[in-house]
């Protein structure tokens, strides 16, 4: 937990957080507690114990009881990392049409954007 406290800044600043995690798969619910970003979370085969190949952790992310974490199947960083891609995409295309539209307000209006 210390070491993801550590980097809760960096966390926050990311538009969208992909947790990898095996074992018990709890760290996508922990790290849904701590951020407010759409969460992805990705199950990994490799573990100890009783992880069953992924399936106890995957399991245990799709029962996170934290809001706004989506899970993706077993090993499935490159699913993961494709859905980040169009969620940061579209966050985009949202900023930069609110820009748009706000310079052609300001131009309108005369005061214009410098």
């Amino acid at each position: 937990m210390h070491r993801l406290l550590d980097k809760l800044d960096l966390l926050r600043r990311a538009d969208v957080i992909i947790v990898v995690a095996g074992m018990e798969g709890a760290l996508a619910s922990v790290v849904g507690g701590l951020a407010d970003q759409p969460i992805i979370a990705v199950p990994t085969s490799v573990g100890y114990g009783a992880s069953f190949n992924g399936l106890a952790a995957l399991l245990c992310m799709l029962n996170s009881c934290a809001t706004g974490v989506s899970v993706v199947n077993i090993d499935n960083g490159f699913g993961a990392a494709a859905m980040a891609n169009a969620v940061t995409r579209m966050i985009e295309q949202k900023v930069g049409a609110a820009l748009l539209e706000a310079e052609e307000n300001d131009s309108r209006s005369g005061t214009g954007l410098k």
